[in-house]
């Protein structure tokens, strides 16, 4: 059973565990965010944003590919990935287009860090390094919208139209941070990049969430602890803060209570869990 959240304005459904397999979608944004399971009902979305090269977060590409070509999708979808890794992926996918003679062909889109891609209506990418062992990036996405320059505040709706017909330039462009996708790194990148923490919904790793792997042992493996995020707690500003790509140590239940009992009261309000209420883990 895959999980669905609500996180403001944005659906979040896929499933997470550490290790294992990663791919969420954002409907209303049109992305699928990574490709460690081959979930058909994400097949047809034309936005693939790839974190990094590691199979539990990439490994199923190819499938969805496929399954594309199935379903009749007549153009090969937007992968959007780290420049670094653009050569062994285009190799990948020429080796699986010979194993299956299936058309294995994407609209590649390479990115590096501080780099602004349009997706259409009013919606923009941003791509942030983050820091784990290979090359790998965070997604913020955003919404471009004019407004009004604050010199023009307070003139009237029928003023503000005849200034506008006769060519004024009343507005300036504003970006509203809309939602960030944050896997597979340090929580150092809190740091390296703050405006992460400044996105209506942030997606955010916790590998770890008790005692059984400290700081350090998540440190060492690139990844984020609990209490990394606990002490940082007053820092967040995000309307929504989901929390996902748990170790398969944890059981679900585990996750959900650690989280609870730990989270800051001020923070605990917004925090999403991404992982079942209960039972086991999908797969």
């Amino acid at each position: 059973m895959l999980t669905e959240i609500r996180a403001g304005p944005y659906t979040v459904r896929g499933i997470s565990v550490g290790g294992v397999y990663t791919s969420l979608q954002v409907p209303e944004l049109g992305v699928v965010l990574d490709a460690g399971i081959p979930l058909r009902s994400f097949a047809g979305t034309d936005h693939l944003f790839l974190s990094h090269g590691h199979a539990d977060h990439a490994a199923a590409l190819g499938a969805l590919l496929g399954i594309r070509v199935l379903i009749g999708k007549p153009r090969p979808p937007k992968v959007y990935f780290p420049a670094e890794i653009e050569a062994p992926l285009a190799e990948a996918l020429a080796g699986l287009g010979r194993l299956h003679h299936t058309d294995m062909r994407i609209d590649a889109v390479p990115l590096r860090p501080g780099e602004t891609w349009p997706l259409g209506h009013d919606v923009w990418v941003r791509a942030f390094r983050t820091h784990h062992r290979v090359p790998s990036l965070a997604y913020q996405f955003l919404r471009r919208v004019p407004k009004l320059r604050p010199e023009y505040h307070g003139l009237p709706a029928q003023e503000v139209a005849r200034l506008r017909r006769a060519g004024e330039d009343l507005f300036e462009e504003s970006e509203r941070l809309e939602l960030a996708y944050v896997t597979d790194t340090l929580a150092h990148v809190l740091d390296t990049a703050p405006a992460l923490l400044e996105s209506r919904v942030l997606i955010l790793e916790c590998t770890f969430v008790d005692g059984r792997r400290t700081v350090l042992d998540a440190q060492e493996r690139s990844h984020v602890h609990l209490d990394e995020i606990v002490a940082r707690a007053e820092r967040f500003q995000c309307e929504a803060l989901v929390l996902m790509h748990f170790s398969q140590s944890h059981s679900p239940e585990e996750v959900q209570a650690r989280v609870r009992e730990r989270m800051p009261a001020a923070l605990g309000a917004r925090v999403i869990v991404f992982a079942p209420e209960r039972g086991r883990w999908f797969g």
